[in-house]
């Protein structure tokens, strides 16, 4: 048994422990606060000051008078409240009352603590309205981490290693754009939710490969990011339960996650998925996994979408014991599935990956050269990586050699450069 820290002496309540809780809550209340608001003013600008504003207020009232009970349904009262002033304010007040009198009713405090499983409409809204398609993708990823996962400017611009200001020019013109296009907040439906899902699919994805295997800098994975895009897909799970391709997509995430603590070395450098110690895949996270792809197997209607099938191919990978007890055939036929329905080439390289373990690499390395003049793999660094392995293991060390080289050339991350560097030395 672990050895247990030393209890510390308790602390008295104090502003310092208000400031901490309030932190605390309104990181993980302010997506339902902004959301409950948004519903009231339709702007999610307008929704996101006014939730810092009952931020500001909780700083004043909670170290004076005391953390209330309910925290979350404090904020939400708080910022709700001044939505109803700032409406009154406004020339069109009349008629703004009207269109929002059903919503005032309803906008009082709850009673008891809200149920986080509770299907929760207002979320659901601001969800497909922050990866609303007129924004663009670096839009949609940084709206999305503010609104929905609590992120600070400072920490997104730190997560994705650009400027600060950057990250919030692009905030302020996604609020801008929004209102500006009158996009509605709600949840479109028929074939207008199709479309907008797998943008939100598509953003949280985003977030978690950045997370996963970061483009660029001194680190290859960010935890936090895989722990905030996880943490939306399983959200996004409990509020639109019928849909498979979400359920998919949480199965992936569950399963990639799993992998973290051997996917790294003792100093942070990266370790393949064939030397991985499988003895420290969280095998929590895989029973997770399982769970949400049987949900999406049991909510389908058609056949798999493409989160679900790279889901099933992930499964494979958690329930090997091994790498080499590894159903590649199954992971290839998968591949072929997944390329017929969303085909790109990045789905064909990882086609390649699993024909090379299941039918050889001569085979995978035709395949590869198939996608030497795709254009949108010009610069990526895996396919060279990706050919280097192959000749390796045909014996033509020469050539791996400078494929790896080129491929380390290629990659902005300083740890995946030493790792392609002292696979070129080896090939030598």
């Amino acid at each position: 048994m672990e050895p247990q820290p030393t209890a510390a002496p308790p602390r008295a309540p104090g502003p310092d422990r208000a400031t901490e809780a309030i932190e605390t809550v309104f990181r993980l209340e302010s997506p339902r606060v902004i959301a409950g608001v948004a519903r009231i003013v339709r702007d999610v600008g307008i929704a996101e000051e006014l939730a810092q504003d009952a931020l500001v207020a909780a700083l004043e009232q909670w170290p004076r008078d005391g953390v209330p009970d309910n925290p979350g349904a404090w904020l939400m009262a708080t910022a709700r409240h001044r939505a109803v002033d700032l409406i009154r304010r406004r020339d069109n007040y009349a008629r703004k009352l009207a269109e929002i009198g059903r919503d005032l009713s309803a906008a009082a405090p709850p009673e008891v603590p809200a149920d986080p499983d509770d299907i929760d409409d207002d979320l659901l809204r601001l969800v497909f309205t922050a990866c609303h398609p007129v924004l663009s993708a670096e839009a949609r990823t940084a709206l999305t981490l503010r609104l929905l996962g609590g992120l600070t400017t400072a920490e997104i611009a730190r997560a994705f290693l650009v400027p600060e200001p950057t990250v919030a020019q692009r905030i302020v013109r996604a609020k801008r754009t929004l209102a500006t296009k009158n996009v509605a907040f709600e949840v479109p439906y028929g074939p207008d939710r199709a479309a907008r899902l797998g943008s939100v699919l598509d953003v949280i994805y985003l977030i978690f490969n950045e997370g996963y295997a970061a483009t660029a800098g001194d680190d290859w994975l960010r935890p936090a990011l895989c722990e905030d895009a996880l943490r939306l897909a399983r959200v996004l799970s409990a509020l639109m339960p019928k849909e498979p391709e979400v359920h998919g997509l949480t199965a992936l995430l569950e399963f990639q996650a799993s992998r973290t603590a051997a996917r790294t070395g003792p100093d942070g450098e990266p370790v393949l998925l064939k030397d991985q110690n499988r003895r420290r895949w969280n095998r929590m996270l895989i029973t997770r996994g399982i769970a949400a792809l049987d949900r999406a197997d049991t909510t389908a209607t058609g056949a798999p979408g493409p989160y679900v099938l790279q889901a099933a191919i992930a499964a494979c990978h958690a329930l090997a014991h091994t790498y080499e007890e590894t159903d590649w055939p199954r992971i290839a036929a998968l591949y072929a599935v997944l390329a017929a329905r969303a085909p790109s080439p990045v789905v064909e390289l990882n086609r390649a990956v699993a024909v090379s373990m299941a039918e050889g690499p001569a085979r995978a390395l035709d395949i590869v050269d198939a996608l030497a003049a795709e254009p949108a793999l010009r610069d990526y660094h895996l396919l060279p990586s990706v050919r280097g392995d192959l000749l390796r293991r045909l014996g033509r060390t020469g050539e791996a050699r400078t494929e790896f080289a080129r491929a380390a050339s290629l990659t902005r991350n300083e740890r995946e450069r030493a790792l392609l560097t002292r696979r070129a030395e080896e090939c030598g």
